[in-house]
């Protein structure tokens, strides 16, 4: 069973899920705690404004008056800590004692003193009636086949003095406690809201909405990897294994066919078909190399320095795999920067390096070319960039003219 995130997602999930967790109670430990809390803002607050305003002729009353930041900012924490009963995971902000610790230093936050006022104005006596009745209308309705024996009981204008009458106000009390359940959650969870929006720092926000835009861009390179992957796999699995049984059909109809244009013809069908296959071959081989995903970076590295037209010196440090969205992009930044070497540089040596560090794989290409690459004249550097970017890494290209020229890339060796 997969646990609700917070109360609102509780709210709007199984009933029965609902009813049977511990959110309900939680919601009503929160509701319940906003009373006494809200009653000591009312009154600290109200007894500084008033010192603060009979005193503020002898100037003393500014000094109480500026220390009501400082006192908004301590309930705030306090609120950030409560908060976990509705909204699971870590507080966000200082701690109690750090508040304290740093006074009058920090600046006043305005959403702070604004949450405090409705706190102690507004919501602790709304949470207090909404408990009153959300409490009392369960208990005594569940209480009726006792109480009707006790004194006269009306409910709402429903006179309950039979046996009867008593079973259904127990019924009642039971359908009146589910909604209680409710409402006591949906209230929680709207002042779990409110209390976030005023309370939760702007930069936290703002951190917490770039993790989530981080992980949505690596979602999204988990699943082009995905796919990548499925269509390299029906390339080599289906239309390959065609090409290499029709090479074969053709080379043995080849020494079947008699010596004349038959023949001729056959034998340039068979090398077509072979330069098609080979062709396939590449693409497949671009589209995502099975010896990347079977033996990893080095081997994958190995065999495209083996390809290149230059010798290239390969130095892979790397210990173990990387995680694969990170192994794809190191193997094509190569791939791609390899690729310009033979097609642009006119360089007759490249070495490749990568090696790790403070948790971070560092993948270097250089070549003695002629330099003078940009990266906007239509390279692919300018997509490898946008998906490194998409996993918290960046790419670097350092290429003056008359070279060398120098392709890095820095990507976390661990992607959220």
């Amino acid at each position: 069973m997969t646990r609700a995130p917070d109360a609102w997602a509780a709210v709007r999930g199984h009933p029965a899920r609902f009813l049977l967790s511990a959110w309900p109670w939680r919601s009503f430990a929160y509701v319940l705690t906003a009373v006494p809390i809200g009653v000591v803002a009312l009154v600290v607050l109200a007894t500084a404004l008033m010192i603060g305003a009979l005193t503020l002729v002898v100037v003393v009353g500014l000094a109480v008056l500026a220390g009501i930041p400082l006192l908004t900012g301590l309930l705030g924490v306090v609120e950030r800590r409560r908060l976990a009963l509705v909204r699971p995971g870590p507080a966000s902000g200082t701690s109690l004692l750090e508040r304290l610790r740093a006074g009058r230093r920090v600046p006043v936050s305005w959403p702070e003193v604004g949450y405090a006022v409705l706190l102690g104005g507004l919501l602790w006596p709304v949470d207090a009636a909404a408990l009153i009745v959300l409490v009392t209308v369960p208990a005594v309705l569940m209480l009726a086949p006792w109480l009707r024996t006790v004194d006269e009981m009306n409910v709402l204008g429903w006179h309950i003095d039979t046996a009867l009458d008593g079973v259904l106000g127990c019924a009642a009390g039971v359908l009146a406690l589910v909604v209680a359940a409710y409402l006591v959650t949906l209230l929680a969870a709207a002042q779990g809201a409110l209390a976030r929006l005023l309370l939760d720092p702007q930069e936290a926000r703002l951190a917490a909405a770039v993790a989530e835009l981080r992980r949505s861009r690596v979602d999204l390179v988990d699943a082009f990897e995905t796919e990548r992957r499925r269509i390299e796999r029906d390339l080599h699995d289906g239309v390959q294994q065609r090409l290499v049984a029709l090479t074969m059909t053709l080379g043995r109809a080849e020494m079947e066919v008699p010596e004349g244009e038959g023949q001729a013809l056959v034998r340039e069908a068979h090398e077509q078909a072979e330069l098609a296959l080979e062709e396939l071959r590449g693409t497949v081989r671009g589209i995502h190399p099975r010896v990347l995903v079977d033996h990893g970076l080095a081997a994958a590295v190995h065999e495209l320095a083996d390809r290149a037209p230059v010798p290239v010196i390969v130095d892979i440090a790397v210990p173990g795999r990387l995680p694969g969205p990170v192994e794809a992009a190191a193997y094509f930044v190569v791939s791609e920067a390899l690729t310009n070497l033979s097609r642009h540089a006119r360089a007759r040596t490249a070495q490749v390096h990568a090696w790790c560090r403070d948790d971070r794989v560092v993948v270097s290409v250089v070549d003695d070319g002629v330099g003078g690459a940009d990266e906007a004249a239509g390279s692919g550097l300018a997509g490898l960039r946008i998906r490194l970017e998409a996993l918290g890494g960046l790419l670097q290209v350092h290429s003056p003219p008359g070279g060398p020229t120098e392709v890095r890339m820095e990507c976390p060796c661990a992607v959220a």
